[in-house]
C-alpha cells in the first residue's frame, strides 16, 4: 500500500543555503535519526550527489536502500528508489521557493513497503519521516 504525504515549512537562509544543506546528503544522519549510514557511489558532473546508498532505520525496521537524485539549480531536488530490500517505491522531492524571511520547502514523499504493513503504521513511518525533515532539516541549516 503506497502513501504520499506532504509537509511544507519556511527556514530562515536563503534557498542556496537551504539547497547546500540538503546536497550534503552525507550528513543526514547528523540531522535524521533514521539514516545510519550514508555511501555517495556517484556524483553529477557539479559535484552534487548522483546515486547513494544509504543503510536506515526507520520503528525498528531496517533497510538498505540505493536512491538516485536529480537536482534543478537551487529550486528542486528529487530522489527515486534504485534497490531496496523492504521497499517497492520511494519517490521525494524538496521543492524550495525564497520568501521575505528565507526559503519556503515544500517536501513530498511517497513510499510503498515490500512487506505487509497495516496502513497506520505505513502513515505513522511516513509521518515520522516529514516530521524529521522538517525539524531535522531546519537544525541542521540553521548550524550550517
Amino acid at each position: 500500500m503506497a502513501v504520499s504525504g506532504v509537509k511544507e515549512f519556511e527556514i530562515k537562509a536563503d534557498p542556496a543555503t537551504v539547497m547546500a544543506a540538503v546536497a550534503a546528503v552525507d550528513r543526514l544522519p547528523e540531522w535524521s535519526s533514521a539514516h545510519k549510514k550514508i555511501t555517495i557511489e556517484s556524483t553529477h558532473d557539479d559535484g552534487r550527489p548522483q546515486r547513494v546508498r544509504m543503510s536506515v532505520s526507520v520503528l525498528g525496521i531496517n533497510d538498505e536502500q540505493v536512491v538516485d537524485y536529480t537536482f534543478e539549480g537551487d529550486e528542486k531536488v528529487t530522489w527515486t528508489l534504485v534497490e531496496s530490500g523492504q521497499q517497492n517505491q520511494q519517490d521525494g522531492s524538496y521543492v524550495l521557493t525564497p520568501t521575505d524571511g528565507g526559503t519556503k520547502i515544500s517536501f513530498e514523499l511517497t513510499i510503498d513497503p515490500k512487506i505487509p504493513l497495516p496502513g497506520f503504521l505505513v502513515k505513522k513511518a511516513q509521518k515520522v519521516a516529514l516530521e524529521t525533515a522538517s525539524k531535522g532539516l531546519t537544525k541542521f541549516v540553521e548550524s550550517f
